[in-house]
């Protein structure tokens, strides 16, 4: 019967588990829960094939429990009401472990369902997720459980579990590996053992005359570094490394994050983020790279991918070396935190409208000075209503742009 490669590798053994140091380390938390003997109720977070599901099974050995595996797309509280039905049984006498894979793709109530069955110890939860568990799972459940972050594996850890494979599947065989293949795969597939198991056996099932070749490497784990949901936690990871690097003026980082965003095809979401970084962090301090970013923007829809990378990269990097300055989205702001406050007041007589018949008798625009009228196209009045009198939302920033227009008002505004 056939059993794939990566279930007949799979470990047994806390030491056999690939990476995950930070938790399986001789000191790892998780570690010495597990080998305390007192499983608490636990979310795996993290991608797909770095060894949650294997931890469960290895939690579920040790401590002599059922291990009942479910996942949350096609599960319901019936699968798991069937498994309390066996609790006190000879069929769990231990209690049971309840391994729920993908756990946020159980809605609010089938969630808040779980609450009853875990609460009195005899069934204990082991929920897995690739999404961030503080956005998709409910707080009455986080509350109940024990986070533990699982990381992609390096690639120095999955060279040598790749090499493992390689030699149990090729044992007996006298099938040649050109060099270089195994580092290959391993940086290849983005920490994902699964992955890397299953273009090691690909390679093996399709080894030709040469053997098993680079050229064949590629073919078996093209793009699978690519870790990319549009919907997941990778997209606004991706996003937000992208407008943390360009705020940071650090040019060659904003490259990266946009290279990943352009090779998963993600050409809008790279877009639309460029733009914002333009308002929110070059801002004032350079206020022509909006049109600048804007003209970039166009022209990458306009050509498409691949040649899209180019103007997308320029407003990229016109941005990562420019001036920076946050001071207009922290002055609309604070004038919005007013606002939702309710301090708003009434629009003073002499800005409202005053183009209708009747407006001077309710006492509209009376008052109102044009300020074109006056030296340098400026006049003192009053603007903010009487309950904002004073209020100052907008700082000038310390660029050289922002001070120059500081130093140009003060000049006017005070007569010097």
């Amino acid at each position: 019967m056939y059993r794939p490669l990566a279930d007949a590798l799979r470990p047994q053994t806390l030491d056999d588990v690939v990476g995950q140091r930070h938790l399986l380390g001789s000191n790892g938390l998780l570690r010495r829960v597990i080998e305390s003997g007192t499983i608490p109720n636990m979310i795996f977070y993290g991608p797909s094939g770095v060894g949650k599901t294997t931890v469960a099974s290895i939690i579920a050995g040790r401590t002599d429990r059922k291990l009942y595996h479910l996942n949350a797309t096609t599960a319901g509280i019936a699968d798991i009401k069937a498994i309390v039905d066996e609790l006190d049984t000879l069929l769990a006498p231990n209690g049971a472990l309840v391994y729920l894979d993908e756990i946020q793709y159980f809605n609010k109530k089938q969630q808040q369902s779980l609450l009853e069955f875990i609460e009195n110890g005899k069934l204990t939860l082991i929920a897995s997720t690739t999404e961030n568990p503080y956005f998709y799972v409910y707080n009455a459940i986080l509350s109940r459980c024990t986070v533990f972050e699982f990381r992609p594996i390096e690639a120095a850890d999955m060279q040598r579990a790749v090499e493992r494979a390689f030699s149990h599947a090729l044992a007996g065989k006298d099938t040649p590996i050109e060099d270089g293949v195994a580092a290959y795969i391993a940086q290849a597939v983005g920490g994902d053992v699964r992955k890397a198991l299953g273009a090691v056996e690909l390679l093996v099932l399709g080894a030709g005359a040469d053997g098993i070749t680079l050229a064949d490497a590629a073919q078996a784990a093209q793009r699978s570094h690519m870790r990319y949901d549009r919907d997941g936690d990778g997209h606004y990871d991706i996003l937000s490394a992208l407008q943390k690097s360009i705020r940071g003026s650090d040019p060659d980082a904003a490259l990266h994050y946009l290279a990943r965003l352009l090779e998963a095809g993600d050409m809008i979401a790279a877009a639309r983020r460029l733009l914002v970084i333009a308002a929110e962090d070059v801002g004032l301090a350079y206020p022509q790279c909006m049109s600048i970013v804007k003209a970039c923007v166009d022209s990458a829809f306009q050509l498409g991918l691949p040649e899209a990378r180019i103007p997308l990269a320029e407003a990229a990097l016109v941005m990562a070396t420019a001036p920076k300055s946050n001071s207009a989205i922290r002055g609309i702001d604070a004038a919005l935190a007013d606002i939702r406050a309710g301090r708003t007041g009434d629009i003073p007589a002499h800005l409202q409208d005053a183009h209708y018949s009747g407006a001077a008798k309710l006492g509209r625009g009376l008052t109102y000075q044009f300020p074109h009228d006056y030296p340098d196209h400026w006049v003192a009045q009053q603007y903010l209503p009487d309950a904002l009198r004073g209020a100052q939302y907008y700082t000038y920033g310390t660029n050289k742009t922002e001070r120059l227009a500081q130093a140009y008002w003060a000049k006017i505004k005070t007569g010097r």
